[in-house]
């Protein structure tokens, strides 16, 4: 479990609460209000990019650059002159070329103009430009403040034409208790906001414009993100440090990583994801962003960050360490998923095996508690992982075909799933390894 973001700060024992509940927010995939025509369909654009161009025979050129002009035949002391003289001012140089070839008796123009690149100047469907076009009107720039005063920035997207805007939790937070949150688009027109609905042990929020009218409600198109590859192409969008509107690029760098933050906002919970990670830029600001492919349908929504210094999360200003390529989303299907929830009831619903696991131990597995919450049973009686015969001691070391080496991994995969989801559960009790299977149980809200 990488310390992407920052460790949960749970007792040795996650209580019954929150680690039992080993819970997730899946979904199927699919779009929400108008999808986006430009994205799927037998025509969709390849991903962006190419293989470098280059002249028959010889050296390659850059992505996108014209081919370099044909060497010109001078002394070489007025070639040294001339390259002096575009080190120290470009502008000059052009002058002294031209002098140069006026001295030499030439007619001819000394201008090189550039071939240009078809495919660059279109901003092709499929280029990075292509899709930053079109995603950009669709996010904003969330300012959240409490009633204290407290609070930061971060970003979400248009989810429906209702006014629905998909964003974190840890982004809104501060706010959610009678606060101010604002949401800017690209346009610079801002609107007042209201929390519909928040999970914290996702980290997922819905926000809803107050008065929509006027706004552009375009919803970003959403993916699969199960078909997402490592490998695939991935374009970020949000407001690094406060700077809206800026892309970044790069790839997934690995599927289902187990990532826990505490960047919850509130009672010291952690949020868990079994995340996809990029090497896309991302910074503190982020939060909250569409993490795109090479369509331009969003795959995740920007979480947290693996930090060189102490920590990770995005959220509300509790560090300011930028990136080093390890950045973490919560697959949309997930989020999807959590999001409808969150419209339909406002509130939150957790798949949960209800037994107490430990949160510390790592590399062996998810260990059964002795305890659960104030003394009370780490299998509650009944439960889902009850009725499949688990007890205390027992280390669970696969969920179906996904290896499970601690407590925050297991909640992070089942987290992944729906109540009433079936699982096989691969355990080990004295020595022996033995599997069972448990239908996943429920829990709403974050406080129960």
């Amino acid at each position: 479990m990488p310390p992407a973001a920052a460790a949960p700060g749970d007792p040795a024992q996650q209580q019954a609460a929150f680690a039992a509940a080993g819970a997730s927010g899946p979904g199927p995939a699919g779009t929400s209000g108008a999808a986006g025509a430009w994205y799927g369909g037998a025509d969709a654009p390849p991903p962006y990019g190419g293989a470098a161009g280059g002249a028959p025979g010889g050296p390659a050129t850059p992505w996108g650059a014209p081919p370099p002009p044909p060497p010109r035949k001078r002394s070489g002391g007025l070639v040294a002159a001339v390259l002096a003289a575009a080190l120290l001012a470009g502008g000059i140089g052009g002058g002294v070329g031209y002098w140069a070839a006026d001295r030499n008796g030439s007619d001819g123009s000394t201008t090189v103009s550039s071939s240009g690149d078809p495919k660059t100047e279109s901003r092709a469907p499929g280029s990075v430009a292509d899709i930053a076009g079109k995603a950009l009107p669709s996010v904003v720039t969330i300012e959240a403040q409490s009633n204290s005063g407290e609070g930061g920035t971060g970003t979400g997207f248009v989810y429906d034409k209702q006014g629905h805007i998909l964003t974190n939790n840890h982004v809104v937070a501060s706010a959610a208790e009678g606060g101010k949150l604002q949401a800017t688009f690209s346009d610079g027109k801002s609107y007042d906001a209201e929390v519909v609905g928040r999970a914290q042990g996702y980290d997922v929020a819905v926000i809803k414009l107050k008065d929509p009218s006027g706004a552009k409600l375009n919803p970003l198109p959403l993916g699969d993100s199960d078909k997402a590859a490592v490998g695939d192409a991935t374009v970020a969008i949000g407001a690094p440090f406060g700077l809206s509107g800026t892309v970044t690029t790069g790839i997934v760098s690995a599927k289902k990583r187990p990532v826990a933050s505490s960047d919850g906002g509130g009672g010291g919970q952690a949020s868990y994801m079994s995340a996809l990670q990029t090497d896309a830029s991302i910074n503190p600001g982020n939060s909250g962003g569409p993490l795109l492919n090479a369509q331009g349908a969003v795959i995740g929504i920007n979480s947290a960050i693996q930090s060189a210094g102490n920590g990770g999360g995005f959220g509300g200003g509790q560090t300011q360490s930028g990136s080093i390529g390890l950045g973490f989303a919560i697959p949309i299907n997930q989020a999807k998923n959590v999001a409808d929830q969150l419209i339909r009831n406002h509130t939150p619903i957790y798949p949960v095996i209800s037994a107490t696991v430990n949160m510390k131990d790592s590399g062996t597995g998810a260990k059964i508690a002795a305890n659960g919450a104030n003394g009370s049973p780490a299998v509650t009686p009944g439960g889902p992982a009850d009725k499949a015969g688990l007890k205390s001691g027992d280390v669970i070391v696969k969920l179906d075909d996904t290896k499970i080496d601690s407590g925050p991994t297991l909640i992070s995969e089942i987290w992944t799933h729906q109540p009433g989801d079936k699982v096989t559960v691969t355990f080990i009790r004295d020595g022996k390894q033995s599997t069972t299977e448990i239908t996943l149980g429920e829990r709403r809200g974050d406080n129960n």
